[in-house]
């Protein structure tokens, strides 16, 4: 299962262990390591982000959803939602692109206090004992969630909200007269350049979903090639199950796409 997980350590030696730790893991077919980052905060609370050595380089091609995680949590995530890129659109793409729920985010930023130091990593697992026993055993405190529609469910909640309140504005502002209908229609400008930025959100996303689709194949394909017979049946294996999980998200991205398009017809 497609999975982001962030485990806090006391310290960046600790996080080195057990980085290579999921890269042996990766090595033994337990786990497919797509993409992996460092997060330190120092003892001020201001957050880096260490650059990779090359050694480290497993997954960087399909690395978006590490890098969206790591951004939201260079901050507070309500300050993050809004602000992380410069641009709601950004914001919402990197929340989209991790996949992830706000509880979550809102734990790894709490958890990863001054003086710790985060590894996030995404990857496919199908247990969990294999990840928890290394990482646990260097002293990380582990957490994980499956990377799911949470965020395109909330596009379609926020999609329609917004139709509903143009709906009610419109005929609110048809009634109007004078300066009233004036601020009414200045609000309805407003309603309809949201709409536009989800509708174009919406549109990113349909384009990252195959992007991604593909650099994962060709992660798995490589791993496939690298190992040997009796790991490259569970490599296959797993490659089946992402191929479906693709196949079923592309489907419910495309109907959310057919009705943000919708939305704009007039």
């Amino acid at each position: 299962m497609n999975k982001l997980l962030v485990a806090i350590f006391d310290n960046e030696a600790a996080a080195d262990a057990g980085l290579q730790a999921l890269r042996h893991l990766h090595a033994a077919g337990d786990i497919t390591l797509y993409g992996t980052g460092v997060v330190v905060k120092d003892a001020t609370g201001r957050v880096s982000v260490r650059a990779p050595h090359e050694s480290e380089l497993v997954g960087t091609a399909t690395g978006l959803a590490v890098g969206s995680l790591i951004g939201l949590l260079g901050g507070p995530v309500g300050v993050a939602l809004g602000a992380v890129t410069g641009t709601v659109l950004g914001a919402v793409r990197d929340f989209w692109a991790s996949g992830v729920g706000l509880d979550f985010i809102e734990d790894a930023e709490h958890n990863l206090q001054p003086g710790k130091v985060a590894l996030v990593a995404e990857l496919e697992e199908e247990r969990v004992a294999p990840i928890d026993a290394a990482l646990e055993g260097l002293g990380g405190r582990v957490s994980r969630r499956s990377r799911s529609g949470v965020a395109q469910a909330q596009f379609e909640h926020d999609m329609a909200s917004l139709k509903s309140e143009i709906r009610e504005l419109k005929a609110e502002a048809g009634a109007a007269r004078g300066d009233l209908k004036t601020r009414l229609q200045a609000h309805l400008a407003q309603l309809n350049l949201q709409l536009d930025t989800l509708v174009h959100a919406a549109g990113l996303q349909v384009d990252h979903l195959k992007e991604e689709a593909d650099a994962k194949a060709e992660s798995l394909q490589q791993q496939w090639t690298e190992s040997s017979a009796e790991v490259q049946r569970t490599i296959e294996e797993r490659m089946h199950r992402v191929k479906g999980g693709y196949h079923s998200r592309g489907l419910q991205l495309a109907q959310a796409w057919n009705l943000a398009k919708e939305a704009l017809t007039p």
